[in-house]
């Protein structure tokens, strides 16, 4: 097995049920970006073949902190892609951003199964992901809770019974407020997210709902489905992962404590399945789950990433990279919530959608939207 991204959130609950079911699975490679001090403390407790850090720079402190444990160590992005190639059966993707495209790519095109945790590579690179799955014979297991319910009750062999997929949101920290309240939060009250316990960036897409937007996008490479047949529905209590309703009137739902061991886990066993730590059920004590329409004038990330998905092309990439300079803009202080979405739709309008063929239009595409965000940004 191979952890793209070990450090992170995702990462570090990967190294956790790797380290709770330890003789079950060898760990090929670690691969991290800056934490190093962090990879060290896993290497040294997993013993992978290679550890690997994205900054070059940190090369000397891996290597001596790894000294005398027999872990090989390599730095800087062509290690990162490197270690994606080494013959790992399973590899989890979780290298958060656009960096973590190459070596996603690299994972599907020598036949792996990709536990999937990184919303780029569908949102700014779907059909070139999922033209390199199939060339490669790759197996794409989602591991985001919602696309991950999906996938453990689609029936996907009888598509043409499926009439929607229903996407659940928590509706995050800003749910019940106005735009009003909005337009004064702040990232400590943005990243305070109601249920989950997540990285910033993915907080922040939380409180605006783009990452919902985002998931959007990503279901409609991962399950085929237009983007008229998913729905999104706010259930506040995150019991609910997702939905999906068939055309003879039945609707099956995946259930599970917001823990996101329990998605991780089942794609590290997939086909079967292992014991995780998580929270079980007690319907009885919770008592009620609750819906709602998401509000699109409050959240206008939900329409945005829609008109991205419709426009394809370059669009889906345009909106992830200018959402990511804005939402590092906003955790930095320099612009307001509000403007987030504001930002990304201005470049939606400015930067027409062209044609996406290869990861260097994603590429360029990626590059673009991030100088017309930050200009934007340096201009306010």
């Amino acid at each position: 097995m191979t952890v793209l991204g070990s450090t992170g959130s995702i990462g570090c609950s990967t190294v956790d049920l790797l380290e709770r079911h330890r003789g079950a699975f060898t760990v090929e490679a670690l691969v991290a970006g800056r934490n190093v001090d962090k990879l060290i403390a896993q290497a040294r407790s997993l013993l992978p073949r290679i550890a690997v850090a994205a900054d070059a720079a940190a090369y000397g402190a891996l290597k001596d902190g790894l000294a005398g444990t027999g872990v090989a160590v390599a730095a800087g992005s062509d290690a990162v892609v490197e270690a994606a190639a080494r013959p790992a059966q399973w590899v989890m993707a979780a290298i958060v951003g656009a960096a973590g495209l190459a070596p996603t790519l690299e994972a599907a095109r020598r036949g792996a199964i990709v536990a999937l945790a990184n919303k780029e590579c569908l949102v700014c690179a779907g059909d070139v992901m999922v033209r390199e799955v199939r060339a490669g014979a790759a197996t794409l297991l989602p591991v985001d809770s919602e696309h991950n319910a999906i996938f453990q009750v689609l029936d996907r062999d009888r598509m043409d019974s499926v009439e929607k997929i229903i996407l659940t949101a928590s509706g995050g920290p800003f749910r019940a407020r106005s735009r009003q309240e909005m337009s004064g939060a702040t990232p400590e009250q943005a990243v305070a997210h109601p249920n989950w316990s997540m990285g910033a960036k993915i907080s922040i897409d939380s409180a605006t709902m783009m990452n919902k937007g985002l998931e959007l996008i990503e279901a409609h490479h991962l399950f085929g489905l237009p983007e008229n047949q998913i729905d999104i529905v706010v259930h506040p209590q995150s019991i609910i992962h997702s939905l999906v309703a068939y055309r003879d009137g039945s609707v099956l739902a995946q259930l599970g404590s917001p823990d996101m061991r329990t998605p991780i886990a089942y794609t590290m066993a997939w086909p079967d399945r292992i014991e995780t730590p998580a929270k079980r059920l007690d319907l009885a004590a919770i008592g009620s789950l609750t819906f709602e329409q998401p509000d699109a004038e409050r959240f206008p990330a939900l329409r945005l990433a829609r008109a991205a998905l419709r426009a394809g092309g370059s669009a889906p990439a345009t909106l992830n990279a200018a959402n990511e300079v804005a939402v590092a803009a906003f955790l930095g202080r320099r612009i307001g919530f509000l403007d987030i979405a504001g930002l990304v739709e201005e470049a939606l309008e400015r930067l027409p959608s062209v044609p996406i063929s290869t990861l260097e239009d994603v590429a360029a595409a990626d590059a673009a939207a991030r100088r017309f965000a930050q200009e934007r940004i340096g201009r306010a």
